[in-house]
């Protein structure tokens, strides 16, 4: 077998060992060697599930990279949820999920086709005409003739494709929208073959037996320090598969350039931490390396991109308060750049199409979304998806925004049915999981109550793990918040950051609008 090309540590090296291994077994041989690889027929379903699990800094995200370019080269057909080839009866397929639109953003970041779990769960239904384009560019049809698109546009389509893999964005880059040429949405009747899953341990058990329905074989990449999800007893998925199934990765210092926030979330582990020494750490940090900030204040600039990590509840509200009243925002109106958090769809179950169709457009629970202003419809709003890959979409909306030591939210827009959301000025430590900024802000004195209260989860105190899942959704830097303060903005609010992509229509009315 031909040694990989990047420089992996010892456990990095034998987990991928036993990766390619288990992909033989699957009947993916050789993958780790391009002239080598060759694929048999999917073996009759045969359940084979393995976690790769390790702290951050771990390599976790690089060792998945480097074994989905490995598949890839070796002739599997990635399958990326916008939309899929007719089936081949020989084909072997990869598809590389994570459970949120901003997750799977971080990988396809990185060069990997990442797409949310909901996304591969349920399928589009391409208007024939159309699907003759989608085929042309996976490579499986002539160069079509198609009514109303130039052969520029064509050419439009191919060249964004073959960068990007994303046939929906290759249309829109085409001049269409999304209403143009999906029809709706169809939940997956056959099989696929091989998954890698990212942020596993924001899985759900019922997501874990759906995933384990649709995958033969199945990879889990998950942290093992960060927080359960809700309702399941501190557990995570892979906490119950056994010994053999583990993969356990330590960090790689050099992959991480010796970063001083990992340095920081891996001293988490120490159990005899207490949250006054921490902060300690936290403050020599800051000393000597600018990438870890002790402020004084909350920056309300920041805020509106990234908002700030918060343990309790009443202290997101009135921050999220703060905030609005620090832009002028009027009461009964949000001003166009203000962040919002989905929080659900208020859809009956015979408007079951609507609701999929808003899914797959990444208004899921947890998503965030900027508010870019008021659609041409009683009801509507405009909004930008983070994180996916048409983010500009418009959807009958219902928001909530919640004041200080009032029971009922205050709701300045409001359809009879769709997307309900909250202000994401400020989210709650669990609902950032799975999410990065480039910066972060902590609010300590809410890390500092979760340590006065004891609390434990899964035998670790609480703060712990809080603290470490807030320190490590930091890309490049770190404030660490001291006071219950909040800094005045320099400048209004805007949405010029987030621009579409060149081509793609900016936030159009949906022909056949969610919840109308």
């Amino acid at each position: 077998m031909q040694e990989p090309s990047i420089q992996y540590s010892e456990d990095q090296s034998a987990a991928r060992d036993r990766i390619l291994k288990l992909l033989e077994d699957a009947g993916v041989h050789h993958a780790g060697d391009p002239e080598e690889a060759a694929l048999r027929p999917m073996p009759d379903a045969r359940e084979q599930v393995m976690a790769v699990i390790g702290k951050a800094g771990s390599g976790k995200t690089l060792l998945l990279a480097d074994l989905y370019k490995a598949l890839a080269a070796a002739g599997v057909e990635i399958v990326s949820g916008d939309y899929e080839s007719r089936r081949k009866r020989e084909r072997r397929t990869l598809a590389i999920l994570a459970p949120t639109n901003k997750a799977a953003s971080v990988l396809r970041n990185r060069g990997v086709p990442a797409t949310t779990i909901h996304r591969i769960l349920y399928t589009p239904v391409y208007d024939p005409e159309y699907e003759k384009v989608a085929e042309w560019l996976a490579g499986n049809g002539d160069r079509p003739v198609i009514e109303g698109l130039s052969e520029e546009a064509l050419d439009r389509a191919l060249a964004f494709f073959q960068t990007n893999k994303s046939v929906p964005g290759a249309l829109a880059t085409a001049g269409l929208r999304g209403s143009d040429f999906i029809t709706g949405w169809k939940r997956r009747e056959e099989p696929l073959d091989i998954g890698f899953v990212d942020e596993s341990s924001m899985l759900d058990k019922r997501q874990f037996d759906d995933l384990k329905e649709i995958f033969p074989t199945l990879l889990l990449f998950g942290d093992p320090a960060q927080l359960a999800p809700v309702q399941q007893s501190g557990e995570m998925v892979f906490d119950g598969l056994s010994e053999r199934q583990k993969l356990i990765l330590h960090r790689v210092h050099r992959q991480d350039s010796d970063n001083p926030i990992l340095d920081l979330a891996h001293a988490l582990a120490d159990d005899s931490l207490t949250f006054e020494q921490f902060e300690r750490m936290v403050e020599e940090a800051a000393a000597r390396d600018d990438r870890v900030v002790m402020a004084g204040r909350v920056e309300a600039q920041k805020m509106a991109r990234s908002p700030v990590l918060v343990w309790r509840n009443a202290t997101r509200i009135r921050l999220i308060h703060a905030f609005r009243a620090a832009y002028g925002a009027p009461p009964d109106a949000l001003l166009p750049g203000e962040p919002l958090i989905c929080d659900g769809l208020e859809l009956p179950l015979k408007h079951r199409k609507k609701r999929i169709d808003l899914e797959a457009r990444g208004l899921i629970k947890g998503a965030q979304v900027v508010y870019l202003g008021a659609g041409r419809k009683p009801g509507f709003s405009r909004l930008h998806v983070m994180g996916a890959e048409e983010p500009q979409i418009s959807a009958a909306s219902i928001v909530k925004i919640e004041l200080p030591d009032v029971e009922e939210p205050f709701i300045p827009y409001a359809a009879r049915m769709g997307a309900t959301f909250l202000h994401g000025a400020a989210v709650t430590i669990h609902k950032a999981q799975g999410s990065q900024w480039r910066e972060v802000q902590v609010f300590a004195p809410d890390l500092w109550a979760a340590a006065r209260v004891g609390r434990m989860e899964a035998g670790v105190p609480l703060w712990k793990r809080l603290a470490y899942v807030a320190i490590t959704r930091a890309e490049e830097r770190l404030f660490w918040v001291m006071r219950n303060r909040l800094a005045r903005p320099e400048a209004p609010l805007s949405v010029e950051d987030l621009a579409a992509r060149p081509g793609a229509p900016l936030a159009l009315e949906p022909q056949d609008a969610p919840g109308e």
